[in-house]
């Protein structure tokens, strides 16, 4: 680090013994920033990284059980880790690929630039991070997302050239990690160093495969490390001339290598890395392997109305398939080739098929807004409704409301339950309650 920082080493040093930076992403799909603002209790300051972060107060404590953050108005997130997704260049109708997706802060962030249009497919290699990644993101109620649990060389193979975007946020030595976590510390050594790096490198070569012709592959990491940061991409370039080195257009942090971004403790953020590459050749919004619709040809009625009963003018659209009871909504760009792939959830769940009747799943609810719902109530976020609803509880209702109902705060969907006879029975996920 001193050889890397020469005379800002010791200012470097001075931030490990101040407190960490913490902070939070508002979550576009479901809420602005204004409003956001409006219902805290606490500051939030701007970040330079990306416009939708802010830097959240050392004193606010037990964030994640806020009732806002049940209803996915915000991700918790170490303020530079949001630099990697703006060095994408994300537009509307992006196919994009998040190789290395849990927990899931990079693809909500992607998810919610791409504003329910293309698609974003997330994918992690390790079962119990995929399924903590489905859990994020369906609170921030992404409805055009794949989450798979495949390794990358099989999933990128399989989907050859598909991506105009391609994420890989690496598995790495974790020295970013350091100020906040003590675990990261002790899991160092120059061996995991090197052996990181190698790992990096292969990771790359899969993900290049995914890429189409002229579009972008974006590599970061949270670690200092020469070795993983400008040696990996210097050894991935070295490699494969199609791809080159390209401008992010940031201005946060200090330059590394030509185009690349670090960002330090004195920039803001815990740490950061991330290179912007692009392959050569002319990039079309089209894909190539593309097949014929999978989904049924002609969905049973008894579903549309079930569907209808719960929300306005299907607002998932109607791509409809049943896998194992469960009524699932799928994007309506998934029609990819998925034979051999490990695919853990796509689109929305709607219901589940339960002996001759529909439940309806939390995936809709929160994937819906106030208005979509044919029937909702909306607490204030400081309500002892909401916090008894979030605990697990019925609670009371108008006798005017029947049926399944959505729950809100604020107007922002946190779920649902089934009303009758003036109360409210609780249908909040057990895994999921305060």
């Amino acid at each position: 680090m001193k050889s890397l920082l020469g005379d800002e080493y010791n200012k470097f040093l001075k931030y490990y013994e101040a407190d960490n930076f913490r902070g939070l992403r508002i979550n576009t799909v479901k809420c602005t920033a204004e409003r956001l603002k409006s219902l805290l209790d606490f500051e939030l300051k701007p970040t330079p990284f990306c416009k939708e972060g802010f830097y959240i107060p050392n004193d606010v404590v037990s964030l994640g059980n806020n009732p806002l953050h049940h209803s996915g108005a915000f991700y918790i997130q170490e303020p530079s880790a949001t630099s990697a997704v703006e060095m994408l260049g994300i537009e509307e109708n992006d196919f994009v690929l998040d190789l290395c997706a849990a927990p899931g802060g990079k693809s909500t962030q992607i998810g919610a630039k791409l504003n329910s249009t293309g698609l974003l497919w997330s994918n992690e290699i390790v079962k119990s991070r995929a399924n903590i990644l489905i859990s994020n993101i369906e609170r921030m109620g992404i409805t055009n997302a794949v989450v798979s649990n495949c390794h990358p060389d099989i999933l990128c193979e399989k989907l050859a050239g598909q991506f105009d975007k391609v994420l890989v946020d690496a598995p790495c030595s974790g020295e970013g990690m350091f100020r906040k976590n003590s675990s990261a510390q002790l899991e160092w050594s120059e061996e995991h160093v090197k052996s990181c790096a190698e790992r990096q490198l292969l990771i790359l070569n899969s993900a290049k495969n995914a890429v189409k012709d002229g579009g972008v592959l974006v590599y970061s990491t949270c670690t200092f490390s020469c070795e993983e940061n400008e040696g990996v991409i210097t050894r991935f370039l070295d490699e494969n001339p199609e791809f080159e080195l390209e401008n992010p257009a940031v201005d946060f942090g200090r330059p590394a290598l030509e185009y690349a971004r670090r960002i330090f403790p004195m920039d803001g953020g815990e740490g950061h890395f991330a290179a912007k590459l692009r392959k050569k050749g002319n990039c079309f919004k089209s894909n190539k392997n593309i097949i014929p619709d999978l989904t049924n040809n002609k969905t049973d009625e008894k579903i549309l109305d079930f569907y209808d009963s719960l929300f306005y003018y299907r607002p998932f659209g109607e791509n409809i398939k049943i896998v194992n009871d469960k009524i699932i909504i799928l994007p309506k760009n998934y029609n990819f080739d998925i034979k051999g792939l490990s695919i853990l959830r796509a689109g929305v769940i709607l219901g589940e098929i339960v002996k001759n009747r529909i439940e309806p799943h939390h995936s809709a609810f929160m994937a819906a807004r106030m208005q979509d719902c044919k029937s909702c109530i909306d607490f204030d976020v400081n309500s002892k409704e909401i916090k008894s609803f979030l605990h697990g509880e019925e609670i009371a209702v108008s006798e005017h409301i029947k049926g399944y109902t959505a729950v809100c705060v604020n107007g922002i969907t946190t779920g649902f339950g089934k009303a009758s006879n003036g109360r409210l029975k609780n249908k909040y996920p057990k895994g999921l309650r305060v």
